[in-house]
């Protein structure tokens, strides 16, 4: 009995797995750079601080979809300044660490809205982007800090327990539509504020006052295109859950707005500006184009790779072992000589042989001519023998070579 062979062990990986986890890796580290770079831009919008991409409630996302939806163009700004655009209100919302300088540099050469700080807030950690009211950040100090370029002095008050805001224009304030019509919104009663927060000091004019004459809103007079929100809960979120706060808001920025241009948020104050980084400027207009092409090139490269070398073959031996590599090393060496041309001779005489021992015959020139005689050939041995002759590389060699193969085939009716 012969022993059973025994079965092949299979193989730990197949090739469509090895491509599978290949294409996956490629496309999962390709996932994080892309997510690595915009990532701060990404992680802004589960910032829960006072700007306009904060739902939470000392946030301004609410003002945004306000106005949008009373039918003004809203654009949410990362740039440095706002020196060359062209809305007709730029509204800034600087947090207490802000210095005169940032508030300089982003002003807008139109109409600046400035929203002061109040509220020092801690994350809810029951729920993600919301906040938890700490109690009061902003105070004199601050307040000249931050306006110290608007205003020579500028003191900030606040009113005891919550209750409701009368607000009105003050007296000698007027305001025009792009229509040219007056703009007086009379009184209008904003729903619970707590703590409400006023402005005062040399160097500002009151735009809107309370019940008790106190401003909420005031104009610089060294720069009268810029002016200041005294307390947030007036536009944020918080103040917007009540419809009446939602309406003085509107009539304020009514008031502001010289046109029917665009409003732009700032949340560049909050750190959120628009970075620049190398993998940016890789992965966005203009270079877009090159970091394609430079992506498809390595893939190329890479299936190029794979198609032509394949797996490392074995190592083999210099000179090789039997029948075969004697013949291998015969071949070599006539190859080395440059030799090949003399071998068309010896395979002539070679074919001539099997032909004439396949027929039982002695070798002879007349033998093999009364075959072809009697045989179905479509080149004589005569002209086959001029063109072994007349052999010189060894291209002519192999066409030489395939000529007498397909004689013999014809002579002994071979179908090998």
């Amino acid at each position: 009995m012969s022993a059973e062979a025994a079965p092949a062990a299979p193989a730990t990986f197949s090739a469509r797995t090895m491509l599978v986890l290949v294409l996956v890796g490629l496309f999962a580290f390709s996932a994080f750079a892309v997510l690595s770079t915009y990532a701060p831009d990404l992680r802004a919008k589960d910032d829960a601080g006072a700007h306009a991409l904060s739902r939470s409630a000392v946030g301004f996302a609410g003002a945004a979809a306000l106005f949008k939806a009373e039918g003004a163009p809203v654009l949410v700004s990362r740039a440095p300044d706002m020196k060359r655009t062209t809305a007709s209100l730029v509204v800034l919302t600087p947090s207490p660490m802000n210095g005169a300088k940032d508030l300089d540099r982003l002003a807008s050469n139109n109409v600046t809205l400035v929203v002061l700080p109040k509220w020092e807030v801690q994350p809810n950690p029951f729920h993600p982007g919301w906040v938890r009211k700490a109690g009061f950040a902003f105070d004199n100090g601050d307040a000249d800090r931050l306006l110290g370029r608007l205003a020579k002095a500028s003191a900030v008050t606040r009113r005891e327990g919550v209750g409701r805001v009368a607000v009105r224009l003050a007296p000698g304030i007027q305001a025009w539509t792009p229509e040219g019509r007056t703009i007086d919104f009379g009184v209008l009663t904003s729903g619970p504020i707590e703590g409400l927060q006023t402005i005062s000091g040399k160097g500002w004019e009151p735009v809107a006052v309370d019940a008790a004459g106190r401003a909420v809103l005031v104009s610089s007079r060294a720069r009268p295109n810029v002016y200041v929100l005294s307390d947030p809960d007036l536009m944020n979120t918080q103040g917007l859950a009540s419809l009446d706060t939602a309406r003085v808001a509107s009539a304020l920025v009514e008031v502001l707005r010289e046109n029917r241009d665009g409003i732009v948020f700032d949340v560049s104050l909050h750190g959120i500006g628009r970075s620049r980084s190398l993998g940016k400027l890789l992965l966005e207009p203009p270079l877009l184009g090159a970091t394609l092409c430079a992506v498809a090139a390595a893939l190329l490269m890479g299936a190029h790779a794979v198609a032509r070398f394949g797996p490392t073959p074995p190592s083999a031996r210099a000179f090789a072992l039997g029948a075969r590599g004697l013949v291998d090393n015969s071949a070599g060496l006539v190859r080395m000589a440059r030799r090949e041309a003399e071998l068309a001779r010896p395979y002539a005489a070679l074919t001539e042989a099997q032909v004439l021992k396949a027929a039982g015959g002695e070798a002879s020139a007349e033998r093999l001519d009364r075959l072809e005689e009697h045989g179905r050939v479509t080149v004589r041995r005569r002209e086959l023998t001029a063109a072994t002759e007349a052999v010189k590389t060894p291209d002519d060699l192999l066409a030489a070579a395939r000529r007498w193969r397909q004689w013999r085939l014809e002579m002994t009716r071979d179908r090998r």
